[in-house]
């Protein structure tokens, strides 16, 4: 008696979360289904990727549901950009499966799992109250009947009895099926997992390869430059120490020389390492850091920051040289006279979008840096999406997970 209680009690601490993502689950069924409708007519082509990420997002609630009272649930990551590949998910069309269940089915069975317990205590503790409510309100908990007596009372008891003994029968069931159905449709297949596995070797190797080509740019910088500076500051050093007794005039211009190479050195020592992390992030966070880098642009920039917290280190020093080399390459090679900036956190990621008005044709690849940027994101687990048609405009977004 003792463990159907517990298990009862139990079950009914799930119900009241599996109600609310089944409520989630309608609202981003109900989207699901109008953007899907009006993508035959070409306009809910623009909100279908937004009703998948929702369909996502709602499922990802979901796990962490059942996680709270089982394993562990791991998601399969963030939907693929291309509105085709995103179509052709696995883990994205069970996740539609489910969310079409539990938007149906599960909403009714989860809300019958609440109401049962609801609808029994009150008519269990109609006694204590019946008298003191109007007429209109003294009715069992379904209004089939007013009460005006204590036989009627009895009535309403022995219905509350009834739900008490349903919701035995009933609430465990209940939980356990949408946690069933829940874990089938949601957990990750291994077919899923071995292509995550793929996937984050493949993030993992580039992003190794990133930091090598980071250190050898590194050992450039300082073999060609801040060390090719300090040996001739210690030369000039030498030959200043010499001419002293005979010229000291002559020392005096060779110590001039020796100064100026020494601070060439340290302004190269410091631009090296700004290219490892830009200290203004720390002194000004995000948003100063790339109004700075606004503030120098060669083309007019207008920055649009919002991003209520901080994100982890690595991830704005990511988002910042993102957008430095995305200006970069638009004062270089597009043509533009405008770029725009915009940074918006939300849903846990760092969305970056970086838009000139330049002639567009932009590739990856051909010199431009975003290769060695795509492998920075990409070792957050992020993504990255150029869009350059012939005649502009040239659109670079970045997603990022804010806490990486």
């Amino acid at each position: 008696m003792a463990r159907t209680a517990a298990g009862v009690l139990a079950a009914l601490e799930q119900l009241p979360g599996a109600l609310g993502t089944g409520l989630l689950a309608l609202g981003a069924l109900l989207f699901l289904l109008v953007a899907a409708a009006t993508s035959l007519l070409g306009v809910g082509l623009l909100v279908l990727p937004t009703a998948l990420r929702g369909v996502r997002a709602v499922a990802e609630r979901e796990r962490g549901r059942l996680g709270r009272w089982g394993p562990e649930l791991v998601g399969p990551g963030p939907l693929p950009e291309p509105l085709r590949e995103a179509l052709a998910d696995p883990a994205l069309r069970r996740e539609a499966r489910w969310l079409a269940g539990h938007a149906t089915v599960g909403l009714l069975l989860s809300a019958l799992g609440v109401l049962l317990p609801l609808y029994a205590f009150r008519d269990l503790s109609f006694p204590l109250w019946w008298w003191a409510v109007p007429r209109e309100a003294a009715t069992d908990s379904l209004a089939f009947w007013y009460v005006d007596d204590w036989g009627g009372v009895g009535l309403v008891v022995l219905l509350g009895l009834l739900w008490t003994a349903l919701g035995a029968l009933l609430i465990r069931p209940i939980a356990r099926y949408l946690a069933a159905r829940g874990r089938r449709l949601l957990d990750t297949a291994p077919s899923d997992l071995s292509l995550r596995v793929t996937q984050l070797t493949a993030t993992r190797a580039a992003a190794l390869d990133a930091h090598a080509t980071e250190l050898r740019r590194i050992e450039r910088s300082l073999h060609d430059g801040t060390q090719n500076r300090l040996v001739a500051v210690t030369v000039l050093l030498g030959a200043a120490r010499r001419a002293v007794p005979r010229d000291p005039a002559a020392a005096e211009e060779i110590l001039e020389k020796a100064q100026l190479a020494a601070e060439e050195a340290l302004a190269e020592l410091r631009s090296v390492a700004r290219g490892i992390l830009p200290p203004v992030l720390a002194d000004r966070g995000l948003a100063g850091a790339l109004s700075g880098l606004a503030a120098t642009s060669a083309v007019p920039c207008r920055v649009d920051v919002d991003v209520p917290v901080r994100c982890a280190a690595s991830v704005e020093a990511t988002a910042y040289f993102l957008v430095a080399e995305a200006l970069t390459n638009t004062a270089r090679h597009s043509g533009a006279g405008r770029a725009d900036v915009t940074v918006q956190a939300r849903d846990g990621r760092l969305c970056v979008t970086v838009t000139d008005d330049g002639t567009g044709g932009a590739v990856e690849g051909r010199g431009s840096g975003l290769v060695g940027i795509r492998r920075r994101v990409e070792a957050h687990d992020g993504t990255l999406t150029l869009t350059s048609p012939p005649g502009g405009p040239t659109t670079l977004t970045a997603e990022l997970p804010c806490g990486s």
